[in-house]
């Protein structure tokens, strides 16, 4: 395995490269290195499947038709091992299956070679995007689980029915309680959620959900 790279630009965001071609993995490990990428080269999928690097951001480049491995056959089983991260596909001929295969289990984007310089940058930008994009969902939606944590079970109550809309009356009724018990449920749900107002709180819910 290649030693890390880094770059005061880049440098947390990370790139693995497995293809059985020295000429592939040398011309893409120098182009990106360039780029300012921090990259990891292997020979063979079981190479990078025995010890998958602990880094985030990162993506994947990797061949579609390997011996011993396939890109498809490595796809599958990073989903079964629930390391997800953006896969980029580069291939000399493939099928229409692998590719129809490959895009339906999540990959990026699927490049034939001869590689284009221009192609791989905007491939890759596209890819960290991404990552980007989904490692923000999966923050919003652990630290709205923290705070939804600390609710005791009436407040987390009271939270269910203000994002769906429940004024003051609705929810005394709803939770047959009184008015300035539910006043009290509400400034409480406000404090631990650390909102202002509800429109805060909806969208703290509505962004946690599709960021």
């Amino acid at each position: 395995m290649k030693p890390l790279i880094t770059s005061p630009l880049l440098i947390s965001q990370h790139i693995f490269i497995i293809d059985d071609s020295e000429l592939i993995t040398d011309f893409l490990d120098i182009r990106l290195s360039k780029m300012g990428y921090s990259t990891y080269v292997y020979q063979n999928a079981h190479d990078f499947l025995n010890e998958i690097p602990d880094v985030s951001p990162s993506i994947l480049i990797t061949d579609m038709n390997m011996p011993v491995m396939t890109g498809i056959e490595l796809q599958n089983e990073l989903v079964r091992l629930k390391r997800t991260m953006p896969v980029i596909f580069i291939s000399g001929e493939s099928t229409i299956t692998q590719y129809i295969t490959a895009l339906k289990q999540g990959a990026t984007e699927f490049l034939l070679k001869p590689l284009d310089k221009e192609q791989i940058k905007t491939a890759v930008e596209f890819a960290f995007k991404e990552e980007t994009q989904r490692l923000l969902y999966t923050s919003n939606k652990n630290a709205l689980a923290l705070k939804l944590n600390a609710l005791s079970p009436r407040e987390r109550e009271t939270y269910e029915l203000l994002i769906l809309g429940y004024n003051n009356a609705e929810l005394a009724n709803s939770l047959s309680l009184s008015l300035s018990t539910i006043k009290q449920y509400k400034a409480e749900v406000m404090r631990k959620l650390e909102v202002g107002s509800l429109s805060e709180l909806i969208n703290l819910q509505h962004h946690s959900l599709n960021n």
